[in-house]
Formats: structure tokens, C-alpha cells, sequence
């Protein structure tokens, strides 16, 4: 029996690729999320310097009790089972007016897993409409395996490399995925997706959860690590992380630091040059 979404939930995400929106935060959960994560980046002098928006769980305990949310882990337990490992976090975050966007890509294209067992979570802390920049989808692209990519390092394109498939996108085809505060959606590895600059007068912030089946193996790297939050790993393929014992532990930052180093060679690997904005 599902855990949390219906059936024709579920016939969406295998048939699309992707399902939304479903609820899984209170207002009150949400807006305090939210002030959490204003408070980490007004402390840090800025998010983005210290992450790269990956791999925040290892650092904030909110990010930690998000990626174990029973909500979210029902939903995604409905569609990738029972056994689930948190891979990695991002945060995704357009302020106000803000020129930063996402080209066409496949999240599958340089994570170097060897399986599309993955799926990820995007949560909304803000409203996400089409005005705000909200992701689009291709339905049915993640049948599609895996489309070739070019690396485009432009300024404004908020993916590690400015990434974008190497085909021409029908535009009219693309699914808008609104998404009220509190409400996440759910995409597959290879779904083709992007999202548009924020017109909007409130900041865009999502955090993306991605999810892994234990049996997907890292083929692009020694040592990579995620965090077992359901059920049991029966394969050790990656390194076990442990969550924050507060914000910013010093055992938090060393092994942070540890795996933003081995994630960022598998991420760049092949590419010359950095994004503009990773390198600010």
C-alpha cells in the first residue's frame, strides 16, 4: 500500500517523471524553515560561499531533519522503496528580481551513478509559480536514458558547469510546476527539466533532497558518502554520514569539507573553467 501518495500519483511520476505538487510541511513548519535557513545565511555572510549549496545537511540541523521528514520519506518511498539514502542537498535560491536561472539538463549527466534509481524532493520554502521562477518538465523525458549535454559556464545559470542538453527543446511542451510553501515535488534523475528567472517581489528558495536506492554505485569516484534515512543498506556502497550534532560543528565542517572536495572533482570533471559564480 502507498505511504503517502495515491495511486494516480504514483502512475504520474513512473508515466511523467515526475509528480506535483504534494504537501508535506505546515504553514507554520514552513515559515519556520524558512527563517532558519535566513538566519544560517545572514550568520555566514551569504550561503553560497561556504556549501556551494550542496551537502547542507552535513552542516544545518534543518536541512538534517527536512532530508528525514516522515512525510517526505513516504513520498518518496512510494516510488523508489523502502530502503532510501540521502545523496545530496542543494539549495536553490532566486531573490527578487533576480537574473539567475536553469537551463535544460538532466540531473543524471555528471553525478556519476551508475543506476537511475534516484530521485529528488524539491522542497518549497517560498511560493514557486511561474512568475518566480518556478522548474518546468518534459514530460516522459526521463524514458529518454541519457541525452548529451554541453557546458555552457554562463554567469547567471545557477547549475555547477551552466549544463544544458545538446538537442533543441520544444518549449510548448514543457509542464510548469507550482508549488505552494510547504509543498514539494518529485523528479526523477533523468527527467529534462529547467527553470526561468524570478519577476516576482519575494525571494524563490527551494531545497532540492536527492534521494538514492543503496544498490546505485558512484562510478566517477572513491569515497563518496550519503546518509542512510530509511530502512537498511544492504550494499555499503557509499560511505555512512552522520547529521550535525548543532549548526556548524566543527566535526560537521571537517567532513564537509572532506566531501565537498571529492564531490567537486566528480561535478568538474572534464570541464575547463568554472561557473562565473563559483568562483566568487
Amino acid at each position: 500500500m502507498p505511504k503517502l501518495l495515491d495511486p494516480d500519483q504514483i502512475s504520474a511520476f513512473h508515466r511523467d517523471g515526475f509528480v506535483a505538487p504534494v504537501a508535506v510541511l505546515s504553514r507554520e513548519e514552513t515559515a519556520a524553515y524558512r527563517r532558519r535557513f535566513e538566519d544560517y545565511e545572514r550568520a555566514q555572510d551569504g550561503w553560497y560561499a561556504l556549501s556551494k549549496g550542496q551537502k547542507v545537511h552535513l552542516l544545518q540541523t534543518w536541512v538534517a531533519e527536512l532530508v528525514r521528514n516522515p512525510r517526505i520519506l513516504d513520498a518518496v518511498e512510494d516510488v523508489l522503496g523502502a530502503d532510501i539514502m540521502c545523496w545530496g542537498t542543494s539549495l536553490f535560491v532566486k531573490n527578487a528580481r533576480d537574473p539567475h536561472f536553469v537551463s535544460w539538463h538532466q540531473d543524471s549527466t555528471y553525478w556519476g551513478l551508475d543506476k537511475p534509481d534516484v530521485v529528488t524532493a524539491w522542497v518549497a520554502l517560498s511560493a514557486s509559480t511561474r512568475r518566480s521562477g518556478c522548474m518546468k518538465m518534459l514530460p516522459g523525458s526521463h524514458t529518454l536514458e541519457q541525452i548529451p549535454h554541453r557546458d555552457t559556464l554562463t554567469e547567471h545559470n545557477l547549475l555547477t558547469r551552466g549544463q544544458e542538453i545538446a538537442v533543441e527543446v520544444d518549449e510548448s511542451k514543457g509542464a510548469y510546476i507550482e508549488l505552494n510553501p510547504g509543498e514539494i515535488s518529485l523528479h526523477h534523475v533523468r527527467t529534462v527539466h529547467a527553470s526561468e528567472p524570478n519577476q516576482a517581489d519575494d525571494r524563490r528558495i527551494g531545497v532540492a533532497l536527492r534521494y538514492i536506492a543503496p544498490h546505485v554505485r558512484q562510478v566517477s569516484g572513491e569515497r563518496d558518502s550519503a546518509m542512510l534515512v530509511r530502512g537498511e543498506d544492504r550494499f555499503g556502497n557509499f560511505v555512512h554520514e552522520n547529521a550535525p550534532v548543532c549548526d556548524m560543528d566543527a566535526a560537521a565542517l571537517e567532513e564537509h569539507a572532506r566531501i565537498m572536495q571529492l564531490r567537486q572533482g566528480i561535478l568538474y570533471d572534464g570541464v575547463a573553467g568554472k561557473p562565473a559564480h563559483i568562483e566568487k
